[in-house]
């Protein structure tokens, strides 16, 4: 059984002044609980080990993909596939910053790998600032799996030094701006200049990157996912395959991560290391689950949409709705996620950023969705 310590919440006041206002969800309710989930070292350790030994294997699951020209079986669009090669070779195209999802990992129960949210992952501001103020409110001692902020100013440092990044995210999206805001916080305390810049406003030519007061930016960091860029700004990726060719700008997160986003991936993971005790069996025919319960999801799916859940004997349990219809799907073997006395599910994030760096967790029912609560964690033993 998992434990749960009751704590006083942080008042909305004091969240919307460290710039956390999407506290409230649309029912009214607190997206932030008010319980913190307690673990132990070991389970810390496990969660940290777990996410550098997928991060590697992903690595060779990407290679495999790209050397055996893999793109239409995981559902990369064909004119992202060049960039995609060129960041590949490049190190300085570094993958800043994702999140593992995963059921299990308490109480020695097993963890399992959900997915991989390798491009555009949220709860970035929670993971870092709000589960650790959840125990500085409430006077308990700072004993957390996360160390996510100053992690990421190390990845920021493999950039080139001296040069600038302007970070984007699209205007009207609250929470998407704080939270590239923030990683620009993140980027300056690694010493770089930066600036903002909302995405409509970020100009392109074959000489590079440009703030809106036409300032050359070397690197462009943008919270929008590369499936959407290639689906709605095929000029952009266009002129972005000119400013790779002129080694003129760089874009963060790379174009590449888009292989490990894919949950087509989940299948390649699992052919390529049938034998690792962090992967579910996962396939592109449903038939292979014949007489088992499993997951259909889309290949580019996001926040808990168009995922069905369906019983040993085919029959459907539970299934959302959504916008990602047109990506074909993958089926993956059902895993339970840890539950509470209310059986309430609780899904551990773990972000990476070259390494473990942060656990937060997420409460809600079978399927993940936007009216999900974020629930903080304390290592008590």
């Amino acid at each position: 059984m998992i434990k749960l310590k009751k704590i006083r919440a942080i008042d909305n006041e004091i969240l919307d002044k460290i710039g956390f206002q999407w506290h409230t969800d649309s029912d009214g309710t607190s997206y932030v609980a008010d319980e913190i989930l307690l673990i132990n070292e070991k389970d810390a350790q496990n969660y940290y080990n777990a996410s550098n030994e997928l991060y590697e294997m992903f690595i060779k699951a990407g290679e495999y993909v790209i050397k055996n020209n893999l793109w239409h079986e995981i559902g990369i669009p064909y004119n992202l596939v060049e960039l995609i090669k060129k960041s590949w070779e490049n190190d300085e195209h570094f993958h800043i910053y994702s999140r593992f999802d995963f059921s299990g990992g308490i109480n020695n129960q097993p963890i399992k790998l959900i997915e991989f949210n390798a491009d555009t992952p949220t709860a970035i501001f929670e993971t870092s600032v709000i589960q650790w103020a959840m125990l500085k409110f409430n006077d308990l001692p700072d004993e957390q799996f996360n160390n996510l902020y100053n992690t990421v100013i190390k990845s920021f440092k493999n950039l080139i030094t001296g040069e600038k990044i302007l970070f984007s995210s699209a205007e009207g999206n609250l929470e998407e701006e704080r939270t590239v805001k923030f990683l620009q916080n993140m980027a300056i305390d690694a010493g770089f200049e930066t600036d903002f810049e909302y995405l409509h406003r970020v100009k392109f030519s074959e000489d590079g990157i440009f703030n809106s007061n036409d300032q050359y930016f070397r690197y462009w960091f943008k919270l929008y996912p590369w499936e959407n860029i290639a689906l709605e700004e095929s000029d952009l990726i266009y002129i972005l395959e000119k400013i790779y060719a002129n080694n003129r700008g760089v874009v963060l997160n790379p174009p590449y991560v888009l292989i490990f986003q894919s949950k087509a991936i989940l299948k390649i993971i699992n052919d390529l290391f049938p034998d690792s005790p962090y992967i579910l069996k996962a396939s592109f025919d449903s038939e292979t689950f014949k007489n088992k319960k499993y997951v259909q999801k889309r290949f580019f799916g996001r926040e808990g949409n168009n995922i069905r859940i369906v019983s040993e004997n085919g029959e459907t349990e539970i299934e959302t709705g959504g916008n990602y219809e047109m990506y074909r799907s993958v089926y993956q073997e059902y895993t339970e996620f840890i539950t509470d006395q209310n059986n309430l599910s609780y899904q551990a994030g773990v972000f990476f950023s070259g390494e473990g760096c942060g656990l937060g967790f997420r409460r809600g029912g079978k399927i993940l969705n936007n009216m999900s609560k974020f629930i903080g964690h304390m290592v008590n033993e």
